[in-house]
């Protein structure tokens, strides 16, 4: 489901493509307008990660194809921004949970990170209801104030989310326990 990003040609003529997409170009945080500078964005990113600024992984279908990315940004004190897209294609086929579900479990429990801020615009009403039905993602506008008034420090364009290694544990616990029940129940 995810790999790290590499330089093959294939996959990232592909994946430059679905990038830009006028339904996904908007809400990408490093745009590219080439797909030669998609090539060397994606060679810094891969020399950011290697510095431990970043993560970042590509997103892959059940057949192996790229269709998106998964990244976390701007790490610091074992914190960092989640960003994501996937191609207009794959858009309400259930990619997006999986890769945060495997990005997620990466994350926390063999890469040390705590902290997981989403940054979303108030125009994407498709993310924010997407974060919004995570049972694990807190709304954190007022309880990280000094971080929610860093991003909107002219004017208010993001609304910030938090997902914490404690909250995804836990549901991670109960969601066991529910199938755990429900097996004993069938």
């Amino acid at each position: 489901m995810l790999k790290k990003r590499d330089l093959n040609g294939q996959e990232n003529s592909c994946l430059f493509e679905l990038m830009t997409h006028p339904d996904v170009f908007p809400f990408v945080r490093h745009k590219a307008y080439s797909h030669d500078e998609f090539l060397f964005l994606t060679k810094q990113t891969i020399e950011a990660e290697e510095r431990g600024e970043l993560i970042s992984r590509t997103i892959l279908d059940e057949w192996g194809s790229p269709i998106g990315t998964i990244n976390l940004f701007d790490i610091k004190d074992n914190a960092g921004f989640l960003g994501t897209w996937i191609g207009k294609p794959y858009h309400g086929k259930g990619y997006n949970q999986l890769a945060k579900n495997d990005f997620f479990q990466e994350l926390f429990y063999e890469l040390g990170i705590e902290t997981i801020f989403m940054r979303i615009r108030k125009e994407n009403v498709r993310s924010l209801r997407a974060a919004e039905k995570l049972p694990y993602v807190v709304k954190a506008n007022e309880t990280r104030k000094c971080i929610f008034n860093q991003l909107n420090d002219k004017e208010y364009i993001y609304d910030l989310y938090e997902i914490s290694k404690d909250q995804y544990s836990l549901y991670l616990m109960r969601n066991d326990e529910l199938q755990e029940e429900q097996a004993l129940e069938a």
